[in-house]
């Protein structure tokens, strides 16, 4: 048969014979292209497998030195917040110490004598109705922030527990757990909510009406965002032990138009003994405050008069 190819292999056991036909040598062709674009196929992926993994080698070196550059771009931010929060912290303190001499200053002057005088004729506590009474300890810091808290440090000049140096204590420290929950002492909005593991630690600060403002320092945790509206009583975070400090504790301050006030007063300030406010913090015009507020609930009262008036007219 033409068709057929026919392959002699001798050896000394004898010659054997393979013939091949037609469909057999189409079979080995298929086979043997089958195998040649395996071949080529497993070359290309081969090939794209090396070039792909060059390409992530590349664009891990690109990430690893964005990464780096990054990693140098945070350390230098944290630097200078870091650096902006000392500044801050700084300018404060110049403030304050500014403030106190100027505070001094008024006491040397006599001021204070004459304010005495404008408020023995101006004020007549006993005349001040229970609106302008819930107005005032509504609005203006009254009571403690943290309950049944002993106070561990007061206002004035006394030796730092952590720098041994004597410093003016411009606040009142409570002697309280790390978790203590802190309320609001009068309504307000939430100026600053500042973490930090130095000085102050997590800081909070609330400003209140009538130039008034409240502060707390040394917490663990925030209840309240920056921005928030809080009224008297509301939680606003928890005491801890965060920044320069000797124990766990809560630094509460009471500032009026930035000015450091002994928080004492405002404290024990409530019903009861609403008058001793008047006399025992100085340095604040409370005769117009007082002007202002009854002018104030006068008006509330009035427009509430006239909507009952205007429902029962119905």
């Amino acid at each position: 048969m033409k068709d057929n190819i026919t392959v002699s292999i001798s050896s000394i056991d004898g010659t054997k014979h393979f013939s091949f036909g037609k469909r057999t040598r189409h079979t080995f062709k298929f086979v043997s292209y089958v195998i040649f674009m395996a071949v080529l196929l497993t070359a290309g992926i081969i090939y794209y497998l090396v070039n792909d993994a060059e390409n992530s080698k590349l664009k891990l070196l690109e990430l690893e030195s964005k990464s780096s550059s990054l990693t140098k771009e945070i350390t230098s931010l944290t630097a200078l917040k870091l650096s902006l929060e000392q500044d801050l912290s700084e300018r404060e303190e110049r403030m304050l110490l500014v403030s106190d001499r100027l505070n001094d200053l008024e006491k040397v002057l006599g001021m204070d004598d004459q304010n005495n005088v404008e408020l023995e004729s101006r004020l007549d506590t006993a005349a001040m109705n229970s609106s302008l009474r819930v107005a005032m300890l509504t609005q203006i810091p009254s009571g403690p922030p943290v309950k049944n808290a002993r106070t561990s440090s007061g206002y004035g000049k006394r030796k730092h527990p952590v720098l041994g140096t004597i410093r003016v204590h411009r606040g009142q420290d409570f002697a309280v757990n790390t978790g203590t929950p802190i309320y609001a002492p009068a309504d307000g909005t939430v100026e600053v909510t500042r973490p930090s593991k130095e000085g102050s630690g997590n800081f909070l600060r609330l400003l209140h009406g009538y130039g008034f403002s409240s502060s707390y320092s040394h917490m663990s945790k925030f209840a309240v965002n920056k921005g928030d509206f809080v009224k008297k009583g509301d939680l606003i975070g928890y005491s801890g032990n965060s920044g320069l400090t000797s124990g766990p504790h809560l630094h509460y301050e009471i500032r009026f138009v930035g000015r450091a006030l002994d928080p004492k007063p405002f404290i024990a300030w409530d019903v009861d003994n609403f008058d001793t406010i008047f006399e025992s913090v100085r340095g604040i015009r409370w005769e117009s405050l007082v002007d202002k507020i009854e002018l104030r609930v006068s008006q509330q009262l009035q427009l509430s008069s006239q909507k009952a008036a205007q429902l029962t007219g119905r």
